[in-house]
Formats: C-alpha cells, sequence, structure tokens
C-alpha cells in the first residue's frame, strides 16, 4: 500500500512542484508559497496532504513552519523522488520553479535570514 499512497500525492501539479521544490532543501510556507505564485491557503493544504502521508516533515523554527522531505524515504518513496527530479528537466514549469528557487536561495544567503 505504499507505493499506492505515494502515487496519491504524486497525481496533483501542485504536489509535485512542491515535493520538485523540497528536493533542494527544508523551506518555509513562505517561501513556497512565493515560489509557486500560489494562495496561501493552497500551498498550506497541499503540504497538509503532503504530510498526513508521510511524504514531507515540519519542524517549527520560531512563527514559521519549515517542511521537507523525510530524511529516511522508503525506498519507493525514493524511486519516484528519483523519477520526479529526472522528470521535471524536461517541463518548463519545473524549471522556472528551480529558477525562482536558485534567486531566493541567493537572495537568503546575501540577507543572512536563517530560513
Amino acid at each position: 500500500m505504499e507505493l499506492v499512497r505515494i502515487y496519491e500525492c504524486l497525481c496533483d501539479r501542485t504536489r509535485l512542484r512542491l515535493l520538485h521544490l523540497l528536493l533542494q532543501g527544508p523551506l518555509c510556507v513562505c517561501h513556497l508559497q512565493g515560489l509557486l505564485d500560489e494562495p496561501q491557503v493552497k500551498i498550506s493544504k497541499h503540504l497538509a496532504y503532503l504530510r498526513t502521508r508521510g511524504l514531507v516533515t515540519t519542524t517549527r523554527d520560531g512563527n514559521r513552519i519549515i517542511y521537507a522531505l523525510p530524511a529516511k524515504r522508503s525506498p519507493e518513496l525514493a524511486a519516484n523522488l528519483a523519477c520526479l527530479q529526472d522528470c521535471a528537466a524536461e517541463e518548463a514549469v519545473f524549471r522556472r520553479d528551480a529558477r525562482r528557487l536558485a534567486a531566493l536561495q541567493a537572495r537568503l544567503r546575501d540577507s543572512g535570514c536563517p530560513c
């Protein structure tokens, strides 16, 4: 049933985009919202969906909730995330998300922001 649970999560474009970004490292909701240019409620709903199914984890940093992929991943999840990473290079929306993430990371490094 692990594989079914994973595929249920992967069958949505927004969740695929979130997972693709989180493959690069942990991010807070506000950054994910800005990167995807989607309403906060939509991003939070999808992150909650992924969290309840074990595809993302959370930690609290003051008022921020930081989302990340689980450190310990099942072989099925690891294989599907690797596939997502490979396939994302072919899709314009994923390439745009990656460029936005790189720009955000550069701004955060320059500003000294901890999140």
